[in-house]
């Protein structure tokens, strides 16, 4: 795989199959699309690794990239690959603020230990900052595309410093080799059914493992066609991601987007071209049947169906995907029984369907739409998948514990010596994720931090957060649940970036139903930016718990009783 994707960066066109005309068109920010052809992204990336080789930059060293996504940042990320070095995306800044940017980026160069960080001129003060924090010396490297272009150079370490979203802990640098990016990608071109000359369409970002191995590295190794579009215009028009599916065949996507998406458009994605969409990866976070339902039903019209999506299960730790379904079999749902949910224990399976259009019973008193977890399909190209309790024993299928990994995807672990909930163990991943086997299919539930012990039971924040969803109608995105256990009450707190109103009476009484009387529940409301979240969108629990323990939520109300803030966050 090193050969399909570094031989192109010396000879794109007989290293492919096109005709040079195939490349990644890049959206711009009036509306139109520039195509960048891949014999012109090659010769800036031979200047960008003479340049950078100019610094000292060798084969082995690590180089840090902290650009949106755009010409200079592709350029960039393969000048380094033709450099011989191992490259690291740097997630550039979005909606946080200054000091806490800089705190996060700090924390990537400082593990990185980078020969060399290559930046935008509007972004060097932030870069500069960065790297003083880390207390890593010299300024960054602003990118320019005027060098001499020098000779590709075999790699002399791995190809990516992949860092984690640290949803549950500070990022840590996964270091992924060259052989795990071609078991990767080749299982996601099997799983899609790839064929030559497929297009694909992404908004997602680079520095995230599903933007970059999924979205941009699959066609890259190919030179197919990629329409690229940056998140904020996405966020902006997410009609123009999807008005690309006349053409494109695949994406990849979190569940997000199509409720996005739904909501934003409503009826207009009957007036789309969706008819050359044959495939969305759908992960990265707790995946809602109703969400992708919803948006099936609206864009039925324009040609799509539900069998474009693909649930799957992945991590940074195994380079990006380890199970996906295959699109010539149905998903199932099944409804899970939370009120005896068993660490080590058996699964009790309510209700079960497939998943192909009719989306789960309408909600009732009962409250009928909660619990529904759908499969994220089978392992595939050499991955193994297995379900272990707190000692590593392998539970029988239909038991809950703890996702484990093995196979050629796994990478060698963490930067540094870095440690965290996820572990490596004999070259296997323990995931840190709970779920369970039930006809072949894996079912994810949810972090095993992420939730708390009632009665025995295990009630995960992710569950808790559906059940909001389903009684208020509140966005998934604005809303996140945190649970708080150790001394005294264990809590849940609800954040939610909403106004108070009737929802919250409504909020309080689906979580009560899913929780033991012992355990308080409060609220807290604010505006835009209350939840805290990672680079890929998922709920920064501990930090949100931090932020409450000492009073630095700005424009915020605590509604109910105070929240217990003794224990630990989970």
């Amino acid at each position: 795989m090193s050969d399909e994707l570094l031989a192109w960066l010396a000879e794109p066109v007989r290293a492919g199959r096109g005709d040079g005309g195939r490349g990644i068109h890049l959206a711009d920010d009036r509306g139109g699309w520039v195509l960048h052809p891949y014999p012109e992204i090659a010769a800036s990336a031979r200047r960008v690794a003479g340049s950078v080789a100019a610094l000292g930059v060798g084969p082995g060293d690590v180089v840090c990239v902290l650009l949106p996504t755009g010409f200079p940042c592709l350029s960039s990320l393969f000048g380094v690959w033709a450099a011989g070095a191992t490259v690291c995306l740097v997630p550039p800044p979005a909606f946080a603020a200054r000091d806490a940017y800089v705190e996060h980026a700090a924390g990537i160069l400082g593990q990185a230990g980078a020969a060399v960080t290559i930046t935008a001129e509007g972004l060097a003060p932030l870069a500069a900052a960065a790297l003083a924090a880390a207390g890593v010396p010299g300024e960054p490297w602003i990118w320019r595309d005027d060098g001499e272009e020098a000779a590709v150079r075999p790699p002399g370490g791995p190809a990516l410093l992949q860092f984690t979203s640290g949803s549950s802990s500070r990022p840590r640098g996964v270091r992924v080799t060259w052989a795990n990016l071609e078991a990767n990608i080749r299982l996601i071109r099997d799983r899609l059914g790839w064929r030559a000359g497929d297009a694909t369409a992404s908004w997602l970002p680079l520095h995230h493992d599903m933007g970059l191995i999924g979205c941009l590295l699959t066609p890259v190794s190919v030179q197919d066609d990629l329409w690229l579009m940056r998140p904020e215009q996405f966020i902006r028009d997410p009609a123009r991601w999807l008005g690309r599916f006349g053409v494109a065949a695949h994406t990849a996507a979190p569940p997000f987007a199509f409720a996005y998406a739904a909501r934003r458009l409503g009826d207009r994605l009957a007036e789309l071209d969706l008819s050359a969409w044959r495939n969305a990866i759908v992960g990265a976070e707790p995946i809602d049947p109703r969400a992708l339902e919803h948006f099936a039903a609206l864009a039925a019209p324009a040609g799509f169906t539900s069998s474009v999506y693909l649930p799957s299960y992945g991590l940074a730790e195994a380079t990006l995907a380890v199970t996906m379904r295959s699109r010539d079999t149905p998903a199932p749902i099944v409804r899970v029984d939370g009120r005896d949910l068993r660490f080590g224990g058996p699964v009790a399976i309510e209700a079960e369907r497939v998943f192909a259009g009719a989306g789960p019973p309408e909600a009732g008193a009962d409250g009928a739409d909660d619990g529904w977890v759908i499969g994220c399909g089978h392992p595939g190209g050499g991955a193994g998948v297995a379900i272990v309790d707190e000692e590593g024993t392998h539970l029988p299928p239909g038991h809950l514990g703890e996702i484990e990994v093995t196979g050629p995807s796994v990478t060698g672990g963490y930067h540094a010596g870095r440690t965290g909930s996820t572990r490596f163990v004999d070259g296997r991943v323990r995931t840190g994720d709970a779920g369970f086997l039930h006809r072949g299919e894996l079912f994810v539930l949810g972090r095993m931090g992420d939730s708390l012990k009632a009665h025995g039971r295990s009630v995960f924040m992710e569950d808790l957060e559906s059940r909001v969803v389903s009684a208020t109608g509140i966005a998934r995105e604005k809303c996140a649940v945190v649970g708080f256990g150790g001394t005294g009450t264990a809590t849940v707190t609800l954040f939610a970036e909403k106004a108070a109103g009737a929802w919250v009476a409504e909020a309080t009484r689906a979580l009560r139903g899913a929780l033991a009387e012992e355990i308080a529940i409060s609220v807290v409301v604010g505006g835009s930016g209350l939840i805290s979240r990672t680079s890929s969108g998922k709920p920064k629990r501990r930090q949100m718990w931090e932020q409450l323990r000492t009073g630095r939520l700005r424009d915020a109300r605590v509604l109910g009783p105070a929240p217990t803030t003794t224990g630990s966050p989970v």
